[in-house]
C-alpha cells in the first residue's frame, strides 16, 4: 500500500491526531541527487564491476540538511531500467524518512505535555 492510500485511508477514518503526512515528508525534503554508480564511475574515469553499474543511489538532503540515501540494486542487467531504479532508491531513502520525522514529532508531543 502507498504512502498516499495510507494517508486517504486514515482521513477517511477521521483520524485527526498530530501525525506526519507524505506531504510533511516532501517539504522536508530541500534537495536530492540520484545517479548510478556505472555512470558516476565513467565521470571518474574508475573501473566498476557491472553489478556496480546497475547500482542506483538516492541522496536526499532534508531541510536541516541531514541526509539521507536508498539503493536499488538490479539482479538482472536485462531488466535495469535507470528511471525505475531512480524511484525505488528514491522511495528506500523517503521511507528512512519517516522514524526520523515520527521521532521529532514524538518530542514536541512530550515537551508540549
Amino acid at each position: 500500500m502507498s504512502d498516499q492510500a495510507i494517508e486517504q485511508e486514515i482521513v477517511a477514518k477521521g483520524l485527526t491526531a498530530p501525525r506526519v503526512t507524505p506531504a510533511d515528508i516532501e517539504v522536508n525534503i530541500g534537495s536530492e541527487l540520484c545517479f548510478t554508480v556505472g555512470r558516476a564511475a565513467d565521470a571518474l574515469n574508475v573501473p566498476v564491476s557491472e553489478s556496480c553499474r546497475l547500482l542506483t543511489i538516492c541522496v536526499l538532503t532534508l531541510r536541516n540538511g541531514f541526509t539521507v540515501t536508498g539503493e536499488s540494486a538490479c539482479a538482472s542487467p536485462e531488466n535495469f531500467d535507470a528511471e525505475i531504479g531512480r524511484k525505488i532508491a528514491r522511495q528506500n531513502a523517503v521511507n528512512k524518512i519517516w522514524p526520523l520525522m515520527g521521532y521529532a514529532l514524538k518530542q514536541q508531543l512530550h515537551d508540549a505535555a
